[in-house]
């Protein structure tokens, strides 16, 4: 469909998108401020900072220039950070046409308005009809796209034709993209799972095998849940690629940059040591922020989300604050059972 398709930017999963692209036919320009990466990915098809000795396609153009990047683009795919994303869409905004097709593919919310990216995009980009905007969630490590390791993801827009648009522009035979209209569900499970990604490397790294990590995983869904209903989201989302299927590969992965962080975490290394050494965005570090913001906005218990926002911002150590969950007054798994409510989700 589209002759013209930019990525931005040129980190880990725009690269591995980019590549999806190339193999597509697409001649993709990716977009980045480092002229060091440009220049390597231009002259050695190398993005050696986040995916090492993977050779890339001859069809991936770099750019340091965001205008080059944007003007006359029919589809853009942006994979900018959540902190950078309003930024980077208020800069792009006067060369962007208003029929271009805007897919992002960034799991966080913005930091003071906890807003998700389709609401920053909404904000910063009026032309664009915000029923259009795409979201690309799902279980979906870089390390392994760029490999074409079988992979399976969900596209989410209100407007159906934009989706499946999003959806012709990036299937093939290795990576099979399904549509979603539930927008906010998207965003919110592709964002949520990351917080449990960071409790499951602290188990992890705590040696609590693979019981503690299960019951951390299928609370933290219903937690996802609990949130995500209340913020609009359809609960069968969470069911799916974007909610269990993501939570289940960010949490198992040692690809995955928010198990590794609270790995590191549990061994007692400090979180802006962490961070520094990580050298790349953990989303799910002021994505706990947010979310425990979110739940006191929303009146949702989140009792996970809590004590991991203890161990990143009060100092709490993970050893207690593991106690403190397991400590918690009884109650039932599933709430709609125990007090015939359907309006609860569990609790």
């Amino acid at each position: 469909m589209s002759n013209k398709v930019s990525v931005l930017v040129a980190g880990s999963w725009g690269t591995a998108l980019a590549s999806v692209l190339a193999d597509n036919g697409k001649q993709v320009l990716l977009w980045s401020r480092n002229e060091d990466q440009v220049k390597e990915i231009n002259e050695k098809h190398r993005n050696s900072r986040f995916l090492q000795d993977v050779e890339l396609s001859p069809l991936i153009v770099a750019t340091n220039s965001l205008q080059e990047a944007v003007e006359d683009a029919d589809a853009i795919i942006m994979v900018v950070p959540s902190s950078g994303m309003r930024e980077v869409a208020s800069r792009m905004r006067p060369f962007l046409k208003k029929d271009t097709l805007v897919v992002h593919a960034t799991k966080g919310f913005e930091t003071g308005t906890l807003k998700r990216m389709t609401e920053v995009l909404t904000d910063e980009l009026p032309e664009i009809d915000p029923k259009r905007l795409v979201v690309l969630s799902g279980p979906s490590h870089a390390e392994e796209v760029i490999r074409k390791c079988p992979t399976t993801v969900v596209v989410a827009a209100q407007d159906l034709e934009a989706a499946e648009a999003a959806q012709d522009l990036l299937i093939n035979s290795y990576f099979r993209v399904y549509t979603n209209p539930d927008v906010a569900g998207v965003e919110v499970g592709g964002a949520l799972k990351n917080i449990i990604a960071l409790g499951a490397g602290l188990t992890d790294g705590l040696g609590f095998g693979d019981n503690a990590k299960a019951a951390l995983m299928t609370r933290g869904l219903a937690e996802i849940a609990r949130l995500g209903t209340a913020m609009g989201a359809n609960p069968l989302t969470f069911s799916g690629l974007a909610g269990i299927g993501d939570l289940i590969v960010t949490c198992t992965s040692q690809h995955s940059r928010n198990w590794r962080a609270g790995n590191k975490l549990a061994n007692g290394i400090p979180l802006g040591e962490v961070l520094e050494e990580m050298g790349m965005v953990v989303e799910g570090v002021k994505t706990t922020k947010a979310a425990y913001e979110l739940s006191r906005r929303f009146d949702v218990t989140m009792p996970i989300t809590d004590e991991l926002y203890n161990v990143l911002f009060d100092g709490k150590s993970p050893q207690l604050a593991a106690q403190d969950l397991m400590g918690r007054v009884r109650t039932h798994e599933i709430e709609e059972v125990a007090s015939g409510s359907v309006t609860n989700v569990l609790k």
